[in-house]
């Protein structure tokens, strides 16, 4: 099989423009208002990001994970994650792009289940960038695991009315419209029992108990609330896809979702890994260039390799998904979001080190960039839950040893080679029992 991870000269262009667009458009931004990003902008912040927006619009680079119906280009995960390795380079690219979480995974839901009505009424502003939303699943109780989520949504008349809680729904108190994800069918397996509907954000009895933050976000950002729904009253028009498809229509957020967690995760670590290079060539220290010292030169060594390998595995990842959908693709999905994590863990740490002191001050991005190493690995699904994933989808293609012993049992297989070669064994014992003249001395 051929695996070709190419592509044409003229999306190279792109992303050499995105790479250059990111480092003198948006890195300011970050600057000077680092947590407006999630957040509905003032008037003279507007008069600043919309024409940034019109640029990556013009380059036809908006929202471009979307469908071409939708205004994106049909490109493929290849694509999508070579230009989210760049767009994770910094906060505000996302926005800038249209790329933002998590309304980049609330679109692609909507864009496949949704309604044309529905389409109309939530989509479309949230694909202009006029809105933002929240994706409400998590539970206190539960966390991430669906098959402990209590949240109710019962049939009243022609409509619904859902009561619970859920945990970390982020940005909620900046959205317009939230999807939340609720019991249908308290009877059903898990996996088929819950539904999933689209909620107005100011829908009477949606009540934020306490208003959570990430720890290194800063004052003002984005938050992930604790939320409580009390007889939140929704009608039939508000259930997205078919009752009991909320699984299916999580999943569609996810796969490919993932893929762009993970690339951003290769633009972190990257990012890291150059102020690393920089800092190794302009410090001295004992008489020579940091450079010059082996451990920092094992430290570049090794983050080099691990960036380049994992981002091989990702490109690889969206070249299969590419071929086929996500579907056949969860082993992978599963192992590049557990590796992320690590990923920047280990690139970050070691460029905060050879920045010494001034690596863990706030006077450079590496705090930022630390902060998130926990992020990466709780992101769409903890990383224990991807391990599993990983090792199930694997030890599906291998079988139980069919005795005793491991197939690999020496004495077991040295039995079964005598019986196959009995016949030259036979030979060579004869052989050896002839005897030799002595050619001692010939």
């Amino acid at each position: 099989m051929a695996w070709d991870f190419s592509t044409e000269p003229e999306f190279q262009r792109k992303l050499d423009w995105m790479r250059e667009f990111v480092e003198t458009e948006t890195e300011p931004l970050c600057l000077l208002w680092p947590g407006m990003d999630h957040t509905p902008p003032p008037p003279w912040l507007r008069k600043v990001i919309e024409p940034l927006k019109q640029q990556v619009r013009d380059r036809g680079l908006w929202a471009c994970h979307l469908p071409p119906e939708l205004g994106g280009h049909g490109y493929g995960q290849v694509k999508l994650a070579l230009m989210n390795e760049i767009i994770g380079r910094n906060e505000w690219a996302p926005t800038i792009f249209g790329v933002q979480g998590p309304d980049t995974g609330n679109a692609e839901i909507l864009a496949h289940y949704g309604t044309e009505e529905q389409k109309e009424r939530y989509l479309r502003p949230l694909l202009a960038g006029e809105v933002f939303s929240c994706f409400s699943m998590t539970e206190p109780q539960a966390g991430a695991d669906p098959r402990q989520f209590t949240t109710r949504a019962i049939r009243d008349g022609d409509g619904w009315v859902i009561n619970g809680e859920k945990f970390f729904s982020s940005n909620v108190e900046q959205a317009a419209f939230v999807i939340v994800m609720a019991v249908t069918d308290p009877d059903a397996d898990p996996i088929r029992g819950m539904s999933m509907f689209l909620v107005p954000a100011d829908t009477p009895g949606v009540e934020v108990i306490r208003s959570t933050t990430a720890y290194g976000e800063e004052p003002g950002g984005m938050t992930h609330p604790h939320l409580r729904y009390n007889d939140v009253r929704v009608g039939a028009d508000a259930m997205l896809g078919e009752e009991g498809e909320a699984f299916a229509v999580a999943q569609t957020r996810l796969g490919g979702g993932r893929v762009h967690h993970s690339m951003r995760a290769v633009g972190v670590a990257t990012r890291a890994f150059e102020m690393m290079c920089e800092r190794a060539l302009s410090r001295r220290a004992h008489g020579s260039l940091v450079a010059d010292k082996q451990l920092v030169q094992q430290a570049i060594a090794d983050s080099w390799a691990q960036i380049r390998q994992y981002r091989l595995l990702v490109l690889h990842t969206g070249w299969l998904i590419d071929r086929s959908g996500t579907a056949n693709v969860r082993k992978e999905i599963a192992a590049i979001k557990n590796l992320g994590a690590k990923l920047v863990h280990d690139v970050v740490e070691r460029a905060v080190h050879v920045h010494g002191a001034l690596g863990v001050s706030d006077e450079l991005p590496l705090a930022r960039m630390w902060m998130q190493v926990p992020m990466f690995g709780i992101w769409d699904g903890p990383t224990e839950a991807h391990t599993t994933t990983v090792a199930r989808q694997v030890l599906r293609d291998f079988s139980p040893a069919p005795g005793l012993w491991p197939t690999e049992w020496i004495p077991g297989r040295r039995e079964a080679a005598r019986r196959r070669y009995s016949a030259a064994l036979a030979e060579q014992d004869a052989w050896e029992r002839e005897p030799r003249a002595d050619t001692d001395g010939a």
